[in-house]
């Protein structure tokens, strides 16, 4: 007798980073909702390169997993706390931002714990299929990291969730697979690679750059390294971080933008550089503290620094039998080009959503936009070609139709729940209306109403009433 196939998941998560760990976190709890999350690893990870120490988060501990949606849910970061038995230090650390360490500790105390979460299972290929007498699904491949096991399951919907992926530009071509040429992703389990280099460079202006020529700048304190730090924005100006400025990372401002044209929102994207790319004030401020310090008695220009704002690299090479690197620069106001050698390179420039290898069998069947990007709507649903009926949900990939709150964690739970009301088709978790205090466009009052005025009706004419009666029928 033939064992019946599983019925299919609700939902199928294909990786397991903060976001979808929030949709899992959310959706655990729903009646009768079947849902499976799966990433390759071998357990939760969450920019380990970057766990630096002392280095905090620049959202406030609210942007946990689940609590601007459900508070009250198990798995808050509070009640993280609780079972961990550090309520009350939190409470005398007065800290609103945690340390990063820490909110990656709480993600994989979740991710160990939801019974819908399962590691080392790669999803190598989704198709969309129906098989004699079934619905259709999507038909979604998987192999055990472990064992090599290959399985097959069905989902009615899926979520991506693969997060994004470090980006080197084109100027740096030249220092491929050098050993002390890498990116921040990498800088603590590269950092060791760093030893012996006497002249440091750091490129990018934003958070990870300004982490990383801190941890160097207490690292080498009168060593006679030579560090630097050289970005393309013309200042280091800080993250905004004013009360109302911070309203753009609400469902609010995502509405706005979304239905703004998608000239105006790529043009937006780019402009608002300094809510999304930047360092936090606080970390430039330890910065120039730490400076301050270290020439306590002694001229400025004594301290082996240079911080270079307005400097792009145009390309890249290496040279020497020890392996020099030459940066081949362009000052942006003047124009001037200039050659700097250096020992070695941590290149802060950034990350860039990727579509996922496993997603290629459905190429075929989805709505690209002209750039080759994913149409995504208000539910973060993807858009599809008609003969893909299941939905195909994105998270941290719709920056271009969604705006600057994309890859901000404080939206992450928003988000899930806006995704699990609409593959439910009801409201599992309710949702303001309302968020924020600023209007992103101005209201347009409606036209004034005027006393209508007694008079003869005009009836139309009978060739009128004929034409009218043929006209689009």
């Amino acid at each position: 007798m033939d064992t019946p196939a599983p019925p299919p998941y609700d939902l199928l998560g294909v990786g397991i980073g903060p976001f979808n760990l929030s949709l899992a976190a959310l959706a655990q709890p729903v009646p009768g909702l079947r849902t499976l999350f799966c990433d390759q690893r071998p357990e939760f990870r969450w920019h380990h390169g970057m766990l630096v120490d002392g280095a905090r988060m620049q959202v406030p501990f609210l942007a946990d997993l689940v609590s601007l949606v459900d508070p009250t849910s198990p798995w808050s970061f509070l009640n993280y706390l609780r079972e961990q038995d550090r309520l009350f230090p939190f409470y005398f650390a007065e800290r609103f931002q945690l340390p990063r360490r820490e909110y990656d500790h709480y993600c994989r105390w979740a991710a160990e714990r939801l019974a819908n979460c399962r590691f080392g299972t790669e999803v190598t290929a989704l198709h969309w299929a129906a098989a004699p007498g079934e619905e259709p699904c999507y038909r979604v491949e998987l192999t055990d990291t472990a064992t090599g096991r290959r399985s097959t399951v069905r989902a009615r919907n899926l979520a991506l969730g693969v997060g994004t992926r470090p980006v080197l530009p084109d100027a740096f071509a030249g220092l491929a697979d050098h050993p002390r040429a890498f990116h921040s992703a990498d800088y603590l389990d590269r950092r060791a690679d760093l030893a012996g280099a006497r002249d440091i460079t750091v490129i990018g202006s934003g958070q990870s750059g300004a982490e990383v020529f801190l941890d160097l700048l207490r690292r080498h304190g009168d060593d006679g390294v030579r560090l630097r730090w050289l970005t393309r924005t013309r200042a280091l100006a800080p993250m905004e971080y004013s009360k109302l400025g911070l309203e753009h990372f609400t469902p609010d401002y995502t509405r706005y933008f979304h239905g703004l044209p998608g000239p105006v929102r790529d043009a937006l994207v780019t402009a608002q550089w300094q809510l999304h790319k930047a360092a936090s004030a606080e970390t430039l401020a330890e910065i120039h503290d730490h400076l301050y310090e270290r020439t306590i008695g002694r001229p400025i220009d004594d301290a082996p620094v240079e911080i270079t704002p307005g400097t792009a690299v145009t390309g890249t090479a290496v040279t020497g039998t020890r392996g020099g690197l030459e940066l081949h620069c362009r000052h942006t106001d003047s124009g001037a080009e200039h050659l700097l050698r250096t020992d070695a390179v941590v290149l802060a420039t950034g990350y860039r959503a990727a579509r996922p290898a496993a997603l290629e069998p459905l190429a075929d069947l989805i709505d690209w936009d002209e750039a080759g990007r994913y149409r995504v709507d208000l539910d973060h649903r993807v858009a599809t070609r008609p003969g893909l009926t299941g939905g195909l949900y994105v998270q941290n990939a719709e920056l271009h139709t969604h705006g600057v709150g994309t890859p901000d964690l404080g939206l992450g739970a928003h988000r899930a729940a806006v995704i699990l009301n609409a593959v439910t088709g009801r409201t599992v978790h309710r949702l303001p209306d309302r968020t924020a205090w600023t209007g992103f466009a101005p209201s347009v009052p409606p036209p004034p109403v005027s006393a209508p005025l007694e008079q003869t009706p005009v009836l139309p004419r009978p060739q009128e009433l004929t034409r009218a009666a043929t006209v689009g029928r």
